[in-house]
Order: structure tokens, then sequence, then C-alpha cells
């Protein structure tokens, strides 16, 4: 699959990056490095595969109950990637751990409450 071409383009928001940064952050502080360095790597691996098939993403429950289905999901467990295609694009807003209250989070990031 790694060989598929990419059919869209996958951008990060300020939001998403920081998201990384802080979950290799936070692992490395209380894990380990080279832990911190594996799940950053495996997360940069699920957003890349997202060039090829964004499709596959389920819609977030969360938003789905509030009639809202123009994001996706995907997950390297327990991160949640929260994303959206455009025409060529798929923009990702959000990496979190989904075991934190996710209504709340989403509710912040993307819908600005």
């Amino acid at each position: 699959m790694s060989g598929a071409p990419a059919k869209y383009q996958v951008l990060l928001t300020a939001g998403a990056e920081q998201d990384l940064e802080a979950i290799h952050d936070y692992i490395a502080e209380f894990d380990c490095v080279a832990n911190a360095n594996y799940v950053l790597d495996e997360l940069m691996a699920l957003v890349d595969s997202l060039s090829r098939i964004p499709e596959r993403g389920s819609y977030p429950k969360e938003l789905v109950t509030l009639g809202i289905k123009e994001y996706r999901q995907t997950a390297f467990k327990p991160y949640r990637v929260i994303y959206r295609l455009t025409a060529n694009q798929v923009i990702i807003y959000l990496i979190a751990d989904g075991r934190r209250d996710m209504q709340s989070v989403l509710a912040r990031r993307l819908l600005g409450a």
C-alpha cells in the first residue's frame, strides 16, 4: 500500500502539530524517549496514509450526535486523529488521547465552544 500514489495533500493545523508535540513530550517524560518516538512515528505514518485512503475514516460519534458529518477520524489507539476532507486535501485538526472527554475537546477545537 505504501507504493500507492497520494491522491490528497495532508495538512496539519497548528493545533494538530501542538498535539503531536505534547503527546511526544508527555510519553518521553513519563515513560521513555524510545516509546515517545515510536508513538510519534506511528501517528505520522497514520497521518501520511490518509493521503491515499482518507475516506476509510469513520465519523466521530460525538459530532454525529450533533448532526455534524464533515469530520472523520482514524486511530492509533488510544490516539484519535480528527480530520476533514476537501476536494484534494486532508486537513488534520486534532490528535488526542481518546480516553479524554472527547465531547469537550471536540467542542473547543472544532466548534469554538
